[in-house]
């Protein structure tokens, strides 16, 4: 039997143009500002299966990145081309609604990444799953924070708006035909805090669909904490801050990953 492999997805977050890292679920100022091509080149070169692309003006009720988006879409698949190897691309970013959703699908995404904002129109996030319940397209960002009164409780990144807890969220969105979530503990996302397993070892227990982890990973040791729980359903996990800041490099997290 082989070793389980966790799948690595890093993160390219676009905010007025640029590549930069929320903190929080916030947008602080002074973010280091990169230049989003050649990031998310960096990861294709390294050796990555997936671009994790997100709008973070688009989720946060700020504007638009749609054409810089496309712009590293087309990099990112031309030079996967040259290598040889295809990469993925997964968009996300304040995809709540019909628009949103239009506007990620123009991108031709491998998969689009559905917020968790968008189960305040339950009615639209149903319809939706059901229209694509016979592809891999969607995924359902299940943000959450934990309240000391309710538990863990799904909210919107950028918002006040907070929903049901995740237990209540996680059967009502399996029940309509969610096939993969992922799963953010928005207290530690960009915080280099640790990857929220709390948080995830919760939803493993109450979901049979596939779970990404994002946000908090630190280190290689977190890395290896992920892979642990790979086989109760762990799939892959979204990479950002770390990796920009230097604490390991992708080639040493593909390793600890089990990736060839």
């Amino acid at each position: 039997m082989s070793a389980p492999v966790l799948e690595l997805l890093p993160a390219v977050d676009i905010s007025e143009g640029y590549a930069v890292r929320p903190v929080g679920g916030t947008l602080s100022g002074g973010e280091r500002r990169l230049d989003p091509v050649e990031a998310a080149l960096t990861w294709v070169e390294a050796g990555t299966d997936w671009i994790h692309l997100v709008d973070l003006d688009l989720a946060f009720g700020r504007g638009t990145n749609t054409e810089v988006l496309a712009q590293v879409a087309t990099a990112v698949r031309a030079c996967a081309a040259e290598r040889g190897k295809p990469v993925r691309v997964q968009v996300s970013g304040g995809v709540r609604d019909a628009e949103s959703l239009e506007r990620a699908l123009s991108l031709n995404p491998d998969r689009v990444n559905v917020t968790s904002a968008a189960l305040a129109d339950s009615s639209w996030l149903e319809g939706t799953l059901a229209r694509y319940a016979d592809s891999d397209l969607l995924a359902l960002g299940l943000d959450a924070r934990y309240d000391p009164e309710r538990g863990w409780v799904t909210v919107a990144r950028g918002t006040d708006w907070s929903g049901p807890g995740v237990p209540e969220a996680l059967r009502w969105l399996d029940s309509v035909g969610v096939h993969r979530y992922i799963v953010t503990d928005v207290s530690k996302d960009g915080s280099l805090a640790g990857p929220g397993a709390e948080l995830l070892d919760e939803v493993l227990a109450q979901t049979a669909c596939r779970v990404v982890a994002s946000g908090g990973v630190a280190s290689l040791a977190d890395l290896e904490k992920l892979r642990a729980m790979v086989p109760s359903g762990l799939e892959g996990v979204v990479l950002g801050k770390a990796l920009y800041v230097g604490n390991f490099s992708f080639e040493q997290a593909l390793k600890v990953a089990g990736s060839r």
